[in-house]
């Protein structure tokens, strides 16, 4: 097999398999993901409200505590497509060609949140602890006896053994937990500003790890790494007291220090190395509109990846005019997500709605190998969800969450040492890779409200 695959040393980064435009959590909580992640102008939620716009927890009276968790399901496939080549190095017309799905299987998604303030009050304060991104991917080895049907061998060349030039078993998991402070101040009976300050804690850990130098044995695999951020969020709410509501909103780049990975190749040796990857800034523009028995939300948001370390560099590290074969960075283009969704009130104690979140992929496809694992690039996802009212104080919550990722990503394969017949990132002809997937989810929460002394919620 050493001779007939294509000498691949080449990238893989950390995958968020949970999130679903770039690495952004769509929504926070069985509401507010009910909603399509739509609540800048619309706060029927804490947990959005805290999330997207935290001038909107101006709205909520009393005291409230809302937890909620999510079970979520992938289906990611990697494939890939490379020319057999000859003892000489040539190809001989013929291919390896396959496809592995992912068998991580299911992963939890917390959110917990708390809003308290009196209803004569021009102060409301807010808490709240999500996991906005995280979890990863995992693709087992190929153990498949390559099968030869129609000029193409049956089996993947990316996740071979690293000794036939592959990688191997492949698998990441990027896990971020952001707690925020939230104040709101009501400037007028219509129209308030929030600040939100945020502590965030992240944990990154990859096989094979791509930021690192390759060995004569390949890529090293890591131990878990800790990085710590800050970072703020800001925002605008009008209500009209009419129905219609406007909101702004700006989350400010989420600043992390380091990941110290510490490596161990297959030969047993060791070393280390850093890798630095912030959480982008986030603009988000919102319309809200209340009338009777329903509550509809619009939200425009743009993903700042552009200029976001880790996000903004591309291509491999250059040392001394030379690729050293670690990753420099994804390369990701800004985005674009649109947010949508309806309530409808008008079954006693059971509110419904229905929600959806479309996202541009910030994936170029001359890039598309970077990301090769960063599978959770979701295009369309579709939501429902429904809240039972059991009494004043307490509601129940429930959601399910179908995405899909509107195609296969598809880039060919990069590999460093040939920048310099194939510049300026190896890109080596007749190769590709791809990569799709699915996602469900179930969500559930209860939120519980203590009312002031007016006897408002």
């Amino acid at each position: 097999m050493r001779n007939y695959l294509l000498n691949l040393m080449v990238l893989f980064s950390a995958a968020f398999a949970f999130g679903q435009a770039g690495h952004i959590m769509q929504g926070v909580g069985s509401v507010n993901m009910s909603m399509g992640g739509a609540a800048t102008a619309q706060p029927i939620d804490i947990s959005g409200a805290l999330q997207w716009n935290p001038a909107s927890i101006s709205v909520f009276d009393g005291t409230e505590l809302r937890f909620d968790v999510g079970l979520f399901f992938s289906s990611p496939e990697l494939s890939a497509t490379v020319p057999e080549v000859d003892g000489t190095g040539q190809p001989t017309g013929r291919f390896f060609s396959g496809s592995t799905p992912d068998d991580r299987g299911m992963s939890p998604l917390p959110a917990l949140a708390v809003v308290w303030g009196e209803a004569d009050s021009k102060h409301t304060f807010g808490v709240s602890a999500f996991g906005i991104s995280g979890f990863g991917v995992t693709f087992p080895e190929e153990t498949r006896t390559p099968q030869l049907v129609d000029d193409t061998f049956i089996y993947n060349p990316i996740t071979a053994p690293q000794s036939q030039r592959g990688f191997g078993r492949i698998e990441s998991e990027y896990i971020l937990l952001q707690v925020g402070f939230t104040y709101a101040y009501e400037i007028t009976d219509q129209l308030s500003i929030g600040v939100q300050p945020n502590l965030n804690f992240a944990t990154l850990e990859l096989l094979p790890n791509p930021t690192a130098t390759p060995g004569p044995s390949g890529y090293p695999g890591t131990d878990k790494a800790t990085a710590v951020g800050i970072g703020g969020q800001v925002g605008l709410f009008y209500d009209s007291g009419s129905g219609f509501k406007a909101g702004l909103a700006y989350k400010s780049t989420q600043a992390f220090g380091d990941f110290e990975l510490e490596n161990t190749y297959l030969d047993e040796s060791s070393n280390t190395n850093e890798f630095k990857i912030n959480y982008p800034a986030i603009y988000s523009l919102g319309l809200g509109y209340s009338l009777g028995n329903v509550d509809l939300a619009l939200d425009y948001r743009i993903v700042d990846y552009e200029n976001t370390a880790g996000f903004k560099e591309s291509g491999w590290t250059i040392v001394n005019g030379q690729p050293t074969g670690s990753v420099a960075g994804f390369g990701w283009d800004n985005i674009s997500i649109i947010s949508a969704g309806i309530q409808f009130k008008g079954i006693d104690k059971l509110p419904i709605r229905v929600g959806y979140t479309y996202s541009s992929n910030p994936i170029n496809n001359d890039l598309a190998f970077f990301s090769i694992p960063a599978t959770a690039i979701i295009k369309n996802a579709f939501q429902f969800g429904l809240t039972y009212e059991v009494n004043d104080r307490l509601q129940l919550n429930t959601t399910y969450h179908h995405g899909d990722s509107g195609g296969a990503t598809r880039g060919p394969v990069l590999d460093p040492s040939q920048v310099l017949n194939f510049p300026p990132n190896g890109a080596i002809p007749g190769t590709e890779v791809s990569y799709d997937m699915t996602t469900d989810m179930v969500m559930f929460g209860f939120s519980y409200k203590w009312l002031n002394s007016g006897g408002n919620q």
